[in-house]
């Protein structure tokens, strides 16, 4: 019989302690910029009904990317792809109880079934905030400056990345009046255009042509060209510039310059595939030529909390991949040294100190500290070097003359120093150079 493969699934990860400490940096640096703003958390279910995506995400998400099965019960259910309307669906259940404005975030996992690459996998981590029951572009651009403010905690600065922003209904208006879509050519335009960095430039071309058809290319390329060469609100036709979605936009753009948001531009060709977009749509963008592509997105989806047979709510969201965010730190030299948390590892000298040491290590936990106990009886070389293996800072040598004076040898294993000291000197001396992956530091920078 053949032995198991050691591999995790094909597109998920094994976090082990060193990748489990990275991701939970990354979790806590999004947990306190959201929280700064006021948003709350929330859980949900990691399957759903099927329904729930055929209504709005799409085919592509829906129909060919989720693990979609049959349960025991006969449902047709969904591993979540998504979280969108999942938090639709909680805040539709309590549509009258909710304090407007409703801001939640969830940090959790989902997967989608699409060929792994660098920056996405199969099973992924994303924080998703959305604000729920404002309309307007103050909503709008808090969303943004939050997920602004996300990426400038972790040290990043704002000539590394670029907000690419767009508006859904300025969009619709571009593909039908500008570019004479119908409706189904416009939703196969949009589909496009959102993969157009993605594909050859003759792949686009090609698909183009058969999106407008043979007569109707000689007139749709030249003027598909001169869209996609729009690279501000002014250069839009004189006929949309007062239009309801252009005044947005605008407004959206000098909100963000007010709140100090250098690096936001207005790129026409922004899609954001999602069926369910309404208004304003974003990405950030990471600048480093090794990595030139999109790290997260959102936008505003209005319709969403109303599917499930409740009053409509305007709402805007956005959601950060863990993935993409970890590969935006290492190009850019932002990943942290992330040391154990523990902080002192005991080391008994003998079997029979076991005792004396085991309540030394209670002693010190109930001051704070982090102490690990070597239990296994083995020589003091070989505690020493599990210690070493384990990168914990600091080891404790524990004999009966220890114990019998209350003085201890406490040994730097960075420094390759050590000292004799009491308890309360001991727990000072383990703290003060204690390191936990401190965001803090960068909040206050």
């Amino acid at each position: 019989m053949s032995s198991l493969s050691t591999q995790s699934y094909k597109g998920s990860r094994d976090y082990f302690p060193e990748e489990k400490r990275l991701q939970n940096y990354i979790f806590n640096v999004w947990r306190k910029t959201v929280e700064s703003f006021g948003y709350e958390e929330y859980g949900a279910p990691l399957l759903e009904p099927m329904d729930i995506y055929l209504a709005k995400s799409g085919q592509e998400l829906a129909g060919e990317q989720t693990y979609a099965f049959e349960d025991r019960g006969g449902r047709q259910v969904t591993i979540r792809p998504e979280m969108t309307p999942s938090i639709s669906r909680m805040v539709a259940a309590r549509r009258h109880e909710f304090a407007v404005p409703a801001r939640l975030y969830s940090i959790a996992n989902f997967m989608r079934y699409e060929r792994p690459q660098r920056g996405r996998e199969r099973e992924f981590w994303q924080l998703n905030a959305d604000l729920f029951g404002v309309d307007g572009p103050m909503a709008d651009a808090e969303i943004i400056e939050m997920s602004y403010r996300s990426v400038l905690n972790f040290g990043a600065r704002p000539d590394m990345f670029t907000v690419r922003v767009n508006n859904r209904q300025l969009v619709n208006q571009l593909l039908g009046q500008f570019l004479g879509l119908d409706v189904i050519g416009a939703n196969m335009m949009t589909k496009l255009l959102d993969k157009k960095n993605k594909i050859p430039p003759e792949t686009f071309k090609q698909q183009a042509i058969e999106i407008f058809g043979a007569e109707g290319s000689r007139e749709g390329l030249p003027k598909l060209a001169q869209m996609i060469s729009m690279k501000s609100v002014d250069d839009l036709p004189a006929e949309l510039s007062d239009s309801p979605s252009v005044q947005q936009i605008r407004t959206v753009m000098n909100l963000l310059r007010q709140k100090g948001v250098t690096n936001a531009v207005f790129d026409v060709t922004l899609m954001r595939g999602l069926d369910y977009y309404t208004g304003t749509v974003f990405e950030f963008f990471d600048n480093a030529p090794e990595n030139n592509r999109a790290m997260f997105g959102g936008g505003r989806y209005d319709g969403l909390v109303g599917l499930f047979g409740v009053e409509p709510m305007a709402t805007v969201g956005v959601g950060m991949g863990a993935t993409t965010m970890q590969v935006f730190l290492e190009v850019h030299g932002l990943l942290p040294e992330l040391a154990t948390h523990t902080d002192v590892y005991i080391i008994p000298v003998s079997p029979e100190v076991m005792s004396g040491a085991d309540a030394l290590a209670r002693k010190l936990r109930s001051e704070g500290v982090f102490a690990e106990l070597d239990i296994t009886g083995r020589k003091i070389d070989k505690q020493l070097k599990a210690a070493l293996k384990k990168r914990v800072p600091f080891a404790v040598f524990v004999g009966p003359e220890e114990l019998e004076s209350e003085t201890y040898t406490v040994k730097n294993l960075v420094e390759s120093t050590e000292q004799k000291v009491n308890f309360t000197r001991m727990i000072s001396v383990v703290t003060d150079h204690r390191y936990d992956g401190d965001e803090d530091a960068l909040f206050e920078a």
